[in-house]
């Protein structure tokens, strides 16, 4: 039940942000449409109920925040002057990560993936690294290349689903 109602309020959360308004109605089927897919989905998206807490729900909701409102404007403005400029060394880079679930690392990989500037075009599972193709290669080393692209998402994915 616990994993249902976590469940529930994401999907009614993601709902109302996609549709962009709080009315009635919306809400009424934003919370019809979340309570049929928590029950659909719950058993295959919640393997171990123990991780469910509020905390960690927090933590996520306070990462997107710093993603959406932090992040992604600081890159967009970081590739418009490397627009502009022409100044820019593109390259594919190796960055390491140390999550242990896939849903942290789906998370940090869509991360890299969605920041303006950075995209993941593999991933090697057995070495643990992402090959990252970067508008702006400052280092080839994959531990200051870690520091510059994901450290910031590993340490809360890790924390969220970890």
């Amino acid at each position: 039940m616990k994993k249902q109602a976590i469940l529930f309020t994401l999907y009614l959360l993601a709902y109302l942000l996609i549709s962009g308004s709080v009315s009635l109605t919306d809400l009424f089927f934003g919370a019809i449409v979340a309570f049929i897919l928590s029950i659909i989905t719950c058993n295959y998206l919640v393997k171990d109920e123990t991780k469910l807490s509020l905390t960690r729900l927090l933590r996520l909701i306070k990462y997107l925040l710093v993603y959406i409102f932090v992040i992604e404007p600081r890159a967009h403005l970081d590739v418009i002057k490397r627009i502009i400029t022409s100044e820019y060394k593109p390259g594919i880079v190796e960055v390491p990560y140390y999550v242990v679930s896939d849903y942290s690392k789906t998370l940090i990989a869509h991360s890299i993936t969605n920041t303006p500037g950075t995209v993941v075009v593999s991933i090697n599972d057995q070495e643990k690294k992402f090959y990252v193709h970067w508008i702006n290669v400052k280092t080839v080393e994959p531990l200051k290349c870690r520091a510059y692209i994901s450290q910031y998402f590993e340490e809360n994915a890790s924390k969220i689903f970890d």
